[in-house]
């Protein structure tokens, strides 16, 4: 009997929050998995028996003397995320998404890869009236966005000319355990834990928050999809919620804490209304996300305390 090839999947930016869980959901299934990052993962997020590859995508020499095994995925998580708008640091927003992106395709281009996955963005819609769908995009002033846009726009012409095997997954607001405690909904869950308080915007914003275990799982389809090759997918919850109910909904589970809305202004040309219409994903996919955002914040919340 012949043995079957496991998939060696490379992550790059495996040692983040969607990499994390996506790596780990990789090994429990059994897959071999290589992460590529600027630096070491925390103890927290180090997963046994992952190869960690410490190397700049934006550095094409080291990139090819670090990635010298045999990859049969790719998920690209990578990018330095910045959303001002071209104040500081563009450069790197530009060098770790598009020019890093270049580089890998110079890679892999050429080597017999299943899948190449990108994860893109929901800013890539700018103020693209809701619900958006994967047709539409904006030119949007933020260089994170413009780097994403790009990004997929330089892919599809990969497929389109070489037959990339590329599937690019637009993330909206993705949440869950062990994320970084800078994002929005770990900062009001900790400032409703220890009963403070907290200025806020007026939380008129409506987004789409969408549980990091369905996440993982539009990816992995992904992945393993044998179709779909130039596409773009929304990922998202499909049931979008206004700001100050979610930081409400927040307070009412724990019991306690002191938003002070309105304290914050707005971000400069900031879109109010930002949520998918995830039908495509839903029918080509085969995809739906099943964590409500009441189970998925009591879990976050559990996880803090």
């Amino acid at each position: 009997m012949v043995k079957k090839k496991l998939p060696h999947l490379l992550v790059i930016g495996g040692t983040g929050f969607i990499g994390y869980h996506v790596i780990l959901s990789a090994r429990k299934k059994g897959w071999k998995v290589s992460s590529v990052s600027l630096h070491e993962p925390k103890k927290n997020r180090k997963i046994r028996g992952v190869n960690y590859l410490a190397v700049d995508i934006s550095n094409l020499k080291n990139l090819e003397k670090k990635l010298i095994g045999k990859y049969s995925h790719i998920l690209n998580l990578g990018g330095y995320v910045q959303h001002d708008i071209f104040k500081n640091r563009i450069d790197r927003t530009i060098s770790t998404h598009l020019t890093g992106l270049v580089n890998l395709s110079k890679i892999f281009l050429n080597k017999k890869i299943k899948k190449f996955v990108q994860i893109g963005s929901s800013t890539e819609y700018g103020n693209i009236k809701a619900p958006q769908t994967e047709k539409l995009y904006d030119f949007s002033k933020s260089s994170y966005a413009l780097a994403k846009l790009a990004s997929t726009f330089f892919l599809i012409k990969l497929y389109n000319t070489y037959k990339f095997p590329v599937i690019i997954l637009r993330l909206f607001q993705v949440y869950g355990p062990g994320q970084d405690k800078n994002r929005i909904l770990p900062q009001v869950i900790l400032g409703c834990l220890k009963n403070k308080t907290f200025p806020t915007s007026k939380g008129n914003q409506i987004r789409d928050f969408c549980y990091i275990d369905d996440v993982v799982k539009a990816i992995f389809l992904a992945l393993n999809s044998k179709k779909n090759n130039g596409e773009v997918f929304n990922i998202g919850y499909g049931k979008p919620l206004k700001i100050k109910n979610i930081i409400q909904k927040i307070q009412k589970v724990i019991g306690k804490g002191k938003p002070q809305f309105g304290k914050f202004k707005y971000r400069k040309d900031e879109n109010m209304n930002l949520y998918p219409n995830i039908n495509k994903a839903k029918a080509k996919l085969k995809w739906k996300p099943k964590i409500t955002f009441e189970k998925g914040i009591k879990i976050v919340i559990n996880s803090l305390k």
